[in-house]
């Protein structure tokens, strides 16, 4: 599998505790960061959940 940029593309005020925490746990804090995760099944769940807030593209290794 290859792997996943992730960037957070909206704020965290006013979002609900469950998508604040997955934004977490994916290492996202801050607008317009980015992160980089293996692309697996558990990553997926996470990003279809904060779709909304998030910007994912496949990175071809």
């Amino acid at each position: 599998m290859g792997r996943l940029e992730i960037t957070l593309v909206r704020g965290l005020a006013g979002k609900r505790k469950d998508q604040i925490g997955t934004l977490r746990c994916l290492g996202l804090r801050k607008p317009r960061q980015r992160v980089i995760h293996e692309d697996n099944p558990c990553i997926r769940g996470m990003v279809r959940k904060v779709a909304h807030l998030v910007k994912v593209r496949e990175i071809e290794e």
